[in-house]
């Protein structure tokens, strides 16, 4: 079959369906084919057209029957040279810790026509789904969005420790070893800190404490996936603006209940 097939990579959001794009909506309804992740949530999957194929290749840390990266690209690759339309479907934004460059030069590489819509990215739409801004004047001038994870396994913070405000992705399973890395690297113990467990979704939940203190507080408290962490004074901003939340709930749009 002669290609005439597309890869559009595709931003999810970070979990609540309400904050899907206009954009990637569209892209869903005309998709021939939809390579989603673990972390989109149905609601969303559920605007495909009715005879499009749903691929999953979810991720799981630790999960050896996790869909490699290398087999997702090809079978973006494979999926286009069939001449289809192909919507590679990502959590938050493809190009935020979502390796969607990965399956971008992959695509280049092999000749596959890509495009990217982006998505409402985890790291500024879980904190303030929180209630928690990641700047504020005259608290945070800085917001660094950063991961926990690397290759070689180790936990690095030594550039960004203290910037004003630190948004961290996938720290959840080396909670210690994160917070350990940052009061070495001169962060204070009494930071203000955040845990913000599957953000946005129905089942949301938010832990607080400090630097020195979260990961006591999260002892036989078992959270959903995934996390995020958040760490600085604008975390102590929460429980202010939390104040009006009952007043500002009766004017919510659309609110699932």
């Amino acid at each position: 079959m002669i290609s005439h097939g597309a890869v559009v990579l595709v931003g999810a959001g970070p979990g609540d369906p309400e904050l899907l794009t206009i954009k990637a909506m569209r892209a869903l309804q005309f998709a021939d084919v939809v390579v989603h992740d673990r972390l989109v949530h149905p609601d969303i999957l559920a605007h495909a057209r009715p005879h499009a194929r749903l691929i999953f290749v979810g991720k799981a840390g630790g999960d050896d029957a996790s869909t490699s990266q290398d087999d997702i690209n090809a079978e973006l690759i494979r999926q286009a040279r069939l001449g289809r339309r192909v919507v590679r479907l990502k959590g938050g934004d493809p190009f935020v810790f979502g390796r969607g460059a990965e399956e971008a030069l992959a695509l280049t590489a092999a000749g596959v026509p890509w495009s990217v819509v982006p998505g409402v990215s985890a790291g500024v739409a879980v904190p303030a789904n929180a209630q928690i801004p990641v700047t504020h004047r005259g608290v945070a001038r800085a917001v660094v969005f950063a991961t926990a994870t690397s290759k070689d396994g180790l936990v690095d913070v030594s550039s960004y420790a203290t910037v004003d405000t630190v948004v961290m992705f996938m720290a959840g399973q080396r909670l210690d070893a994160v917070m350990r890395a940052l009061q070495a690297a001169g962060r204070s113990a009494s930071t203000p800190c955040a845990v913000v467990a599957a953000g946005t979704w129905e089942h949301e939940r938010v832990v607080t404490g400090t630097v020195g203190s979260i990961v006591a507080d999260l002892v036989d408290i078992t959270l959903p996936s995934p996390t995020l962490v958040i760490v600085g004074e604008v975390v102590s901003l929460r429980a202010q603006l939390q104040q009006i939340l009952p007043a500002a709930e009766a004017f919510a749009v659309g609110a699932r209940s």
